[in-house]
C-alpha cells in the first residue's frame, strides 16, 4: 500500500508539469521557427532605359541581354514584412561596394515597411560608361540581421587600401556560407542571372530622369526566412 500511495503521490506531482509543458509546446514546436515572423516578402525592381528615339522604353532586367556604353538602370526595393535586405556590388577591378541599405545603421529603425528605397536614391540613374568588364550584384533578403555580413561590409570601408583584396575574398565567402546555410531551401531563381552590359563605375549615379521604376516591380516572398539571387554583367 505504500508502495502505491508512493506512486500515486508521484503522478499527482507530474500531472500539472506535463499540463504545463503541453500548454508550452506549441511555442517550443520546431514549426515555431517557420511561423509568419520568418516570412520575407518585399518588392524588387531592376530595370533599364531604352532609347527609342524620341522617347525612353522601361525594360525589366530579369535574363541575359545586351546592354551599352550611356545605357541607364536603376533599382528599387520596398519592404513588406520586417525584414533586412542587402544589395552588393562586386565590379571587375575586385571592389565590393555596398548600395543598399545606405547606412548599416538604417536596420531597424530607418528601415520602413511599404516604403520605396531607390538605387541610386531619388532620381537618379546609374549610367553606363565606357570600361568593359564583368560585374555582379548580390541580392541577399533575410528574416534576421546577417551580422557576420555587416561586420564585413564596415571593416571593408574603412579598410586600407592594401586589405580590402583579403577583405573582399571573406565578404564573398560569407555570401556563399549564407546561401549554403538555406541550401535546402534554394529557389531556381536564385541562380545566377548573366545580363550584358559595362558596369565599371556604377559608384557615380550620373544624370536624372523622371521615369518611374515602379510599374515593373515584382514582390518575392519567401516563408523559410531568406532569399537570394546573383546577376551578373558582362560587357560585349
Amino acid at each position: 500500500m505504500r508502495r502505491i500511495q508512493t506512486r500515486g503521490t508521484l503522478w499527482g506531482t507530474l500531472i500539472p508539469v506535463f499540463l504545463i509543458l503541453a500548454s508550452l509546446f506549441p511555442l517550443l514546436s520546431p514549426s515555431f521557427a517557420h511561423s509568419q515572423d520568418q516570412t520575407v516578402t518585399f518588392r524588387w525592381a531592376f530595370g533599364t532605359l531604352i532609347d527609342e528615339g524620341l522617347t525612353l522604353r522601361l525594360e525589366p532586367i530579369r535574363e541575359d541581354r545586351s546592354m551599352k556604353s550611356g545605357d541607364h538602370f536603376k533599382m528599387m526595393v520596398e519592404p513588406r514584412t520586417r525584414c533586412f535586405v542587402y544589395v552588393i556590388y562586386h565590379n571587375s577591378q575586385g571592389e565590393m561596394i555596398r548600395l543598399f541599405p545606405y547606412s548599416l545603421e538604417q536596420f531597424p529603425a530607418g528601415f520602413e515597411l511599404n516604403k520605396r528605397y531607390y538605387i541610386p536614391q531619388g532620381e537618379r540613374w546609374f549610367e553606363l560608361d565606357t570600361h568593359p568588364g564583368r560585374e555582379t550584384f548580390y541580392l541577399l533578403a533575410s528574416a534576421r540581421r546577417l551580422v557576420e555580413l555587416e561586420t564585413l561590409l564596415k571593416t571593408y570601408e574603412s579598410a586600407d587600401p592594401e586589405k580590402k583584396p583579403d577583405l573582399t575574398t571573406q565578404i564573398l565567402a560569407q555570401i556563399r556560407t549564407e546561401r549554403l546555410l538555406h541550401r535546402e531551401f534554394a529557389e531556381s531563381a536564385e541562380r545566377p542571372v548573366a545580363i550584358g552590359g559595362a558596369i565599371r563605375g556604377i559608384e557615380k549615379a550620373q544624370g536624372e530622369n523622371r521615369q518611374s521604376i515602379d510599374p515593373i516591380a515584382e514582390v518575392i516572398s519567401s516563408t523559410t526566412g531568406f532569399y537570394a539571387k546573383t546577376f551578373t554583367i558582362e560587357h560585349q
